[in-house]
């Protein structure tokens, strides 16, 4: 059983990941499970060339990101469980017990973070009733997202990236992506809010 699994090994999810295992040292997150199902056949960095993408170099690939971006979360952070080359196909259940069926296995999580793109037509069943027209990207372009509020879509799942309804930018997917980890670290820590650094101090 998951803590928490996050789906997507893009910006969004993988900055996602990337909170939540800095965190480890805490109290309140050293027993928990964290994992991520890495699947980024589509996303949209694998065509992206970044000039204007704070903290990283012009002319940086979005397929060199997707790469360097799970090494980094794999040695920095390797506590987390990296699950790659799977698709989420369906998640069932309810806030504490959710099953995430992939192509190839299932798992158990007690919460859900979706960071997929915002791709027409929605491929993961069992949330069909809060897929609607993406409200930043115009209609011609025929994206989609999750209803939701603040990340939240309903108890126990959330939403990151364009699919959260946010504008297809390289920094506003990553903060997304930490604002959500950031949500979940304050929930474990009894609604305590909390913020993951690192310091040269320390």
């Amino acid at each position: 059983m998951f803590d928490v699994l996050i789906i997507g090994g893009g910006v969004s999810g993988v900055s996602c990941a990337l909170i939540l295992g800095s965190a480890q040292k805490k109290p309140f997150v050293q027993d928990k499970k964290i994992g991520i199902i890495a699947h980024q056949k589509a996303s949209s960095l694998q065509e992206a060339l970044f000039n204007n993408a704070y903290g990283i170099s012009a002319g940086k690939l979005g397929s060199e990101i997707l790469v360097e971006s799970i090494e980094h979360l794999q040695k920095t952070y390797p506590h987390i469980t990296i699950i790659e080359d799977e698709k989420v196909m369906r998640i069932e259940g309810s806030a504490g017990n959710f099953t995430i069926t992939t192509n190839k296995n299932t798992y158990q999580t007690k919460m859900v973070v979706i960071g997929i793109g915002a791709g027409n037509p929605f491929t993961i069943e069992g949330l069909e009733e809060y897929v609607m027209p993406h409200q930043k990207i115009i209609p011609e372009k025929n994206r989609i997202q999750l209803k939701n509020v603040d990340h939240k879509v309903t108890e126990g799942i959330y939403v990151t990236g364009t699919l959260a309804g946010w504008r297809s930018q390289l920094a506003i997917a990553a903060g997304s992506g930490a604002a959500v980890a950031t949500d979940i670290l304050t929930l474990w820590n009894a609604g305590i809010h909390v913020q993951a650094h690192d310091s040269i101090k320390k």
